[in-house]
């Protein structure tokens, strides 16, 4: 990878921190930095003007009335509508993708504003609250088998045109009447997957480094870490899937020739 400066700014991590999601930003941060890139982390508050010099802006879960807060100032703000038209890209999670929908609803409000930077749009859930582990099938463009993580959200997505991150295999995602989670274009990742995401599927922030760069990146140096990565997200896998057959189903793609692995 070229030593240009990298920037991640993490969006308001006292409205949008409740579920861990920050750690994808410093994840970004401490990989590129793994190979020799001069990285940073800007952390941004709900009540500062958001940098408008970043690379890779994150977005995290939040509760209702931290996330109608960031929805709010972000709004006033100005800068990720922005940063987005000028194809900077944009990781966003559980909150946060509701947050740069069309709208999405809280408890109290059914229709509340979105940024409007995705075709997608939110609506209360009037099943049971989605909660526990979520594996996916992620799209064939990433280059990556599976994705890992834990949803926590009553809201029920509905992509109105474009593509999700990935098609559910176990858990719920977007909404109940889908198998999808998430959300895909050039510059936006989007999904209800904590964990954090990025620290379950550590080559999906490869992905992000890349799409930043315009090119592949190679193995880290440091192999060890590699290594212990692919072993807790095998470990998680099979944890979620349960059952041995599965398992073993599961471990052929990661190993497939179009599935790259750090």
């Amino acid at each position: 990878m070229a030593t240009s400066k990298f920037k991640v700014v993490l969006v308001y991590p006292d409205l949008l921190g409740t579920y861990g999601d920050s750690g994808n930003a410093e994840i970004l941060v401490r990989r590129a930095t793994l190979r020799g890139v001069d990285a940073e982390l800007r952390v941004v508050h709900s009540q500062e003007r958001l940098d408008d010099s970043g690379d890779v802006y994150v977005l995290g879960g939040g509760e209702d009335g931290p996330q109608q807060a960031a929805v709010d100032a972000l709004r006033r703000d100005g800068v990720l509508k922005e940063v987005h038209q000028q194809g900077r890209q944009i990781l966003a999670i559980c909150a946060g993708f509701q947050i740069i929908g069309e709208s999405f609803a809280t408890s109290d409000v059914d229709n509340v504003p979105g940024l409007g930077l995705i075709p997608v749009v939110t609506r209360r859930g009037r099943q049971r609250r989605c909660v526990g582990e979520l594996l996916c099938e992620a799209s064939s463009e990433l280059g990556i088998a599976l994705l890992s993580g834990y949803e926590n959200h009553g809201g029920q997505t509905e992509i109105l045109d474009g593509n999700p991150l990935g098609r559910v295999i176990r858990g719920v995602g977007n909404r109940y009447e889908d198998t999808q989670d998430g959300y895909l274009s050039d510059n936006v990742i989007a999904s209800y997957a904590h964990g954090p995401l990025l620290a379950r599927n550590p080559a999906l922030a490869d992905r992000l480094l890349e799409r930043v760069h315009g090119l592949e990146l190679e193995s880290l140096r440091r192999r060890d870490i590699g290594i212990e990565a692919e072993n807790l997200r095998r470990e998680r896998i099979k944890e979620v899937q349960g059952n041995k057959g599965s398992v073993r189903t599961l471990m052929r793609r990661l190993t497939q020739p179009n599935s790259r692995t750090v």
